[in-house]
Formats: structure tokens, C-alpha cells, sequence
């Protein structure tokens, strides 16, 4: 794979995200829903986290969920940001990268793009496309937290700025295999529709199948490693280690990226 070649088509999903109709309002779509959010649970958190009236509702609520270390931060915007960000871009992300290499088949510009670029420059430019929108997303709504709780707190602004590029780290690692997911159903799905459609069955229907074997035979618990997203709930928590919040979405995303490459170069297109 050429580099050149490579950063050229990851920069045009970002052209066609930031400087396109469609993609800007898709942008501002994104940017209303981020504005409520911090406008009334992030905001907000700070004075009801630090009410004495809600303290104790708080400590059993998010106790019972396994989520009292989120309690002990001085930054409660950031821990609010967090649970609502951990959940959020991996869905958002299905969709935003629902339409890689599909729609570019379905019009038949696909084959000029490989008379430029090889089919893997093209699947993992793609890839690292998106992989480039999301980071900048998460930090325009990271920036935006950060303003929230500078204005109310400003001497917290150093230490949760620190804490800052952590959750940009996990959270853009997190996503990660979402994306490769929507690679790999790219390369046979006939619309971004039908790739979203894929994903839904592959959430719903593999998880209703695993819990099936599962229950059967206990061992099997091993399959749900295969889904995106496993370690979200012990992450939210700050219960997950190293391995499990960086090593398993990264192999993850590795082994996709992989059955992408494998079924692209062998696709008709």
C-alpha cells in the first residue's frame, strides 16, 4: 500500500463529511443532540452531584449499576460525558460509516477508483476515514465539556483536562471496531442500508444465539469476545483493565479489517 495513496482517501471522507450538503447536515444533526446533552445533563451535573439532597440517591443508585467511581471524580461533567459518550459514538459511529465502498459500487465508481488506488488502499483508507472524523467529533464534544466545567470550576481545568485525553484514548479506541464492522459488511452489502441492516441482525440475532449456546453450554461464553462493545459496560464503570478496554477492541478491529481485506479483494465490484 502507498502511503500517499492511503492518507489522500482517508482525507476524502473528511471532504465529504465537512464540505459536502449532505455531510454538513449530518454535522449539524450531530451538533443539536450534543448541545442538549451538554446543555442539561452535563451542565447540570456539577450542581446535583454536589447536592446533599441527591448525594445519597446518587451514592445507591450508580452503586448498584457498579458505577461509584464515577462519584469520586472532582469532574463531574467529564464523568457524565463519559457514560453518555462510551454509549453513544459506537452507535452513532454505525451509522456515520455505514456507506464506505457500498455507495461507490452501487453508482459504478468504484472500479475507476481502482484504476488510482488498490482495493486495500481503498478498504483501509476508507477506514482510516472514518477512524479520523470520529476523533475530531469526540474531541469538538470533549472541547465543549471541558468548557462547561472550566466555567464553573476553573481551577479543575488542568486535571480534568489530563483526564481529558484518557477518554479521548479509550473512547476512540472503543469505537474502533464498530467502524471495522461496517468495513467488512461493505464489502457484500448492496446499500448503507442493508450494511446497517447486517449490523442490527449481527448485535441482535448473534447475541440471541450466543446467550442460547451459553446457556446450553457455559463455556461458550467466549463467542461474545466477538461482539463490539463487550467491555462497554465494565469501562463505564472504570472496571475493565488494560487488556480488556484496549487489547480486546484492538484485536478486534485487527481481525476485521482483516475478513474485509480477505472478502474485498474477491468481491465482484
Amino acid at each position: 500500500m502507498h502511503p500517499k495513496r492511503l492518507v489522500g482517501i482517508a482525507g476524502f471522507e473528511l471532504v465529504r463529511l465537512f464540505l459536502t450538503k449532505r455531510g454538513l447536515l449530518s454535522v449539524g444533526a450531530f451538533l443539536i443532540c450534543w448541545l442538549l446533552i451538554l446543555r442539561y445533563p452535563i451542565a447540570e451535573s456539577g450542581t446535583l452531584l454536589s447536592s446533599t439532597e441527591f448525594a445519597g440517591f446518587f451514592d445507591s443508585v450508580f452503586g448498584a449499576i457498579g458505577l461509584s467511581k464515577l462519584l469520586t471524580w472532582a469532574e463531574s461533567e467529564l464523568a457524565v460525558y463519559w457514560l453518555i459518550a462510551l454509549y453513544s459514538f459506537p452507535s452513532f459511529c454505525l451509522f456515520l460509516s455505514s456507506d464506505q465502498t457500498v455507495g461507490d459500487k452501487q453508482r459504478g465508481t468504484l472500479r475507476f477508483l481502482t484504476l488510482r488506488a488498490t482495493r486495500s488502499e481503498i478498504l483501509f483508507g476508507r477506514f482510516l476515514g472514518q477512524v479520523l472524523i470520529t476523533a475530531t467529533l469526540i474531541s469538538v464534544t470533549l472541547a465543549a465539556t471541558l468548557a462547561v466545567l472550566s466555567f464553573r470550576e476553573p481551577t479543575l481545568f488542568v486535571a480534568a483536562f489530563s483526564r481529558s485525553v484518557l477518554l479521548f484514548a479509550y473512547l476512540l479506541i472503543s469505537v474502533m471496531p464498530f467502524i471495522a464492522l461496517m468495513s467488512f459488511f461493505n464489502t457484500f452489502a448492496s446499500t448503507a442500508r442493508s450494511a446497517i441492516v447486517f449490523a442490527v441482525l449481527f448485535f441482535t440475532g448473534g447475541g440471541i444465539l450466543v446467550g442460547l449456546l451459553t446457556w446450553q453450554l457455559p463455556a461458550l461464553e467466549l463467542l461474545n469476545l466477538v461482539f463490539p462493545g463487550y467491555q462497554l459496560d465494565q469501562m463505564a464503570g472504570q472496571n475493565a483493565d488494560t487488556l480488556l478496554s484496549i487489547g480486546l477492541p484492538l484485536g478486534q478491529t485487527f481481525v476485521l479489517l482483516l475478513l474485509a481485506q480477505r472478502v474485498f479483494a474477491r468481491s465482484s465490484i
